[in-house]
């Protein structure tokens, strides 16, 4: 099977010490091997092929081919992390900010408090709490203090969002916090190419709204009444989706994959690369359905009151 079995030496390096063969074809690898002058160096990326003499592989810089008797070293590595997998969970939540374009906020260090001025059929937790993800400018009493006074204010309920687990949802806990009864949400994501390919082409029927960087698409029936919508923002190349709701008795017919399949158009030909939204853990179908369509969570959400 080629020169797999080989082990000699050439210079300093050790040709054929390796746990390489054709079973690695699909696999991320890392390969070390020779060039002309008898250098070593490294190529990370998928083997597409390997043959008796030649390994492909499919690398950041593009398609490299290797001679398997030059090869010195390798083995499998995990897959990379996806870019989305590389954002933190609070840069990620950062995008929701995009969909509540009048919303005040104040930052106390990394934490950012929220509040709508002008809410419209109701309080939006995410709009209207303290973002409490990562480090806050003083210390966690004094911090607590100016989130309960923020509110006070305003005359609003008290209430912070933090990532679950973490230890900002510990000391919380700890000062006598609790959280809501229900609310539990998981941060979820997808590229918009794997949506797209999920989803029926954007129906003539879908009509859309758009403000800046926002859009509200509504699919009607004979008589213009609506009976199903959907918002979405997009920050950047992300595109966040809000408010999906199908009327109670026209659920189950495809109505929200085709009012999603319209919002995502949308964002895509603005570039969007990224769509994610939020999601109540305790939704099975709502989770079943986005699972469908190609979505993971990348974080979960808890929101607490004193």
């Amino acid at each position: 099977m080629g020169d797999t079995g080989r082990h000699h030496e050439v210079g300093n390096h050790a040709l054929g010490s390796h746990r390489l063969g054709p079973h690695v074809v699909g696999q991320r690898v890392v390969v070390r091997h020779l060039l002309p002058d008898g250098r070593a160096t490294d190529v990370v990326g998928t083997c597409t092929s390997w043959g008796d003499d030649v390994v492909t592989i499919e690398s950041d810089r593009g398609s490299v081919e290797v001679a398997v008797a030059d090869i010195v070293t390798g083995k499998p590595v995990p897959p990379r992390a996806s870019v989305r997998d590389r954002v933190s969970a609070r840069d990620a939540e950062l995008h929701g900010l995009s969909v509540f374009p009048g919303l005040e906020t104040e930052a106390l260090g990394e934490w950012i408090l929220r509040s709508d001025p002008a809410p419209g059929e109701r309080l939006f937790k995410r709009a209207n709490s303290a973002l409490a993800i990562g480090r806050p400018d003083r210390p966690f009493p004094d911090a607590v203090t100016a989130v309960t006074a923020f509110y006070a204010e305003r005359d609003r309920p008290v209430l912070v969002q933090v990532e679950q687990e973490s230890m900002t949802e510990h000391s919380l806990r700890i000062a006598g916090w609790r959280p809501l009864e229900s609310g539990d949400t998981h941060f979820q994501v997808a590229s918009t190419a794997t949506v797209a390919r999920a989803l029926p082409s954007p129906p003539d029927a879908v009509r859309t709204t758009e403000s800046g960087d926002l859009v509200l698409a509504e699919l009607l029936d004979d008589s213009g009444a609506v009976i199903a919508r959907g918002r979405a923002a997009i920050d950047d190349d992300w595109l966040a989706l809000h408010a999906l709701a199908t009327r109670p008795d026209h659920r189950r017919r495809g109505l929200g994959r085709q009012v999603l399949a319209e919002l995502l158009d949308w964002g895509v030909v603005r570039g969007a690369r990224t769509a994610w939204l939020h999601v109540e853990t305790d939704n099975a179908p709502a989770l079943a359905f986005y699972e469908s369509l190609g979505f993971r969570t990348h974080h979960s959400c808890r929101y607490l009151v004193p």
